[in-house]
């Protein structure tokens, strides 16, 4: 093997047996834009591969703006030139249009189209990408079309390219089928999750039941009532002091919720939240009507991420965007965490308004109403939820890990097999070393 560098970056090593050209004699930069009827493509990151978008009315809408968009054929590379460092590089096996953030080369050689596919979208060509690219800011950065027409390409002999490609194309099969196994699985864990939160909430394990008077639930046992949750809480809300008094804003020691915090609950597996990247001050609050909510007291995002909840870990305020809970006597807050998170389909579909922004309005949720069982048993509910999660959330880290290791095989297997690492006519893909 030889060490060769593709461009500016790290130097490769590759067959000595192999040629090499620079892309611009192997392509050629066009731009053919004025067909708005075409198929409308688009290179997606995660597997290199050019797609149909589908049409639906947005796609009509977009008719004038596809006037600017340029028409490529089957065989040609396309390179996004902002995300060609995330992976958004592909050679083309449609005809259609792809927008005017993607830059077109059209061949003007006789090379395999799927080796060029999976040699541009290896490791180190994307590696190679982000070292050509340039910006202002990190996640803002371009790949100059000089700089992309100076690489180097590596050819091995056209059949050798062949068998790379059948090869990939046939090892690439298996491990996506894998990887959709591994997502219906992780997709049937969160199902069972879901699922079994809402049977529990509900006292599932008992059998003498009534019809439930509530949305989100069709039966409940006999014994239970349904209470407004107003009744057996406080409710309370929060607000942003104003951005205009810095002085406001100095000596800021109070956790303050605000909507990027929903991230932390997001999946359901925290309940207590303990910090928050804003805080504000005693002054900032008393000039506002923000409040401060001892610990115990459950939030709920009501606007942008809505129907999202928690448990405050310790006395926090939080922005207008939340609704709080401070339960009383009757109440556990974290049975009412978890009536809450059962509910939030029925919360989203019923209750939230808007197309873009979804938003819950305080009188929908002044009236909230939830199952209440006797306090003991509240407190079972609770036990036996958080028991049932950690053992589906065991498996949904394992699926996860598997998912994750899946890929890294397959970029790994792609890398190799390009780079001429092994001989592919003698190898299955199961037991090639690509560490």
């Amino acid at each position: 093997m030889t060490q060769i560098r593709i461009s500016q970056g790290s130097p490769v090593n590759w067959p000595p047996t192999w040629r090499t050209a620079p892309l611009w004699s192997i392509f050629e930069r066009v731009k053919d834009v004025g067909h708005p009827e075409e198929e409308l493509l688009s290179v997606y990151r995660e597997h290199g591969v050019v797609k149909r978008e589908q049409r639906d009315d947005n796609f009509n809408k977009a008719a004038l703006d596809r006037n600017i968009y340029q028409l490529v054929h089957p065989g040609w590379l396309v390179v996004n030139r902002m995300k060609a460092w995330q992976g958004s590089v592909g050679v083309s096996p449609y005809r259609g249009i792809v927008s005017g953030h993607y830059i077109c080369f059209r061949p003007t050689h006789g090379e395999d189209h799927r080796f060029l596919n999976w040699l541009f979208r290896s490791a180190v060509y994307t590696a190679e990408y982000a070292s050509l690219s340039r910006g202002v800011r990190p996640n803002q950065v371009e790949i100059d079309n000089d700089w992309l027409r100076s690489l180097r390409v590596f050819l091995p002999p056209t059949d050798e390219q062949r068998r790379i490609a059948d090869f990939l194309d046939a090892e690439t099969a298996r491990i996506d089928a894998l990887s959709r196994t591994q997502k219906r699985l992780l997709s049937v864990l969160a199902e069972r999750r879901t699922a079994g939160v809402a049977e529990t909430v509900s006292g599932g394990g008992l059998h003498k039941r009534r019809k439930s008077t509530l949305a989100w639930l069709e039966s409940i046992p006999a014994s239970w009532q349904e209470v407004r949750v107003g009744l057996l809480a406080q409710m309370g809300s929060g607000h942003t002091p104003s951005r205009s008094r810095p002085d406001w804003w100095t000596d800021c020691l109070i956790p303050w919720i605000t909507t990027g915090e929903v991230k932390q609950v997001r999946d359901d597996r925290i309940e207590d939240l303990y910090e928050t990247r804003e805080k504000i001050s005693e002054l900032g609050m008393e000039n506002s009507s923000a409040e401060l909510h001892p610990k115990g007291t459950v939030f709920l995002c009501r606007t942008a991420s809505a129907g999202y909840s928690g448990v405050m870990g310790r006395d926090m305020a939080t922005s207008q965007d939340f609704v709080t809970w401070t339960c009383g006597p009757r109440l556990n807050p974290y049975y009412l965490l978890w009536c809450l998170r059962a509910m939030r389909p029925d919360l989203l579909g019923r209750l939230a308004m808007g197309s873009t922004h979804k938003t819950i309005y305080v009188p929908d949720l002044q009236m909230l109403r939830i199952p209440l069982p006797p306090l003991k048993e509240q407190e079972n509910i609770v036990a036996k939820i958080r028991k049932d999660n950690a053992e589906i959330d065991v498996l949904v880290d394992k699926a996860r890990r598997q998912g994750e290791l899946l890929q890294e095989r397959r970029q790994a297997l792609i890398t190799a097999a390009v780079t001429g690492q092994f001989d592919v006519s003698t190898a299955s893909g199961r037991g090639v070393d690509v560490s």
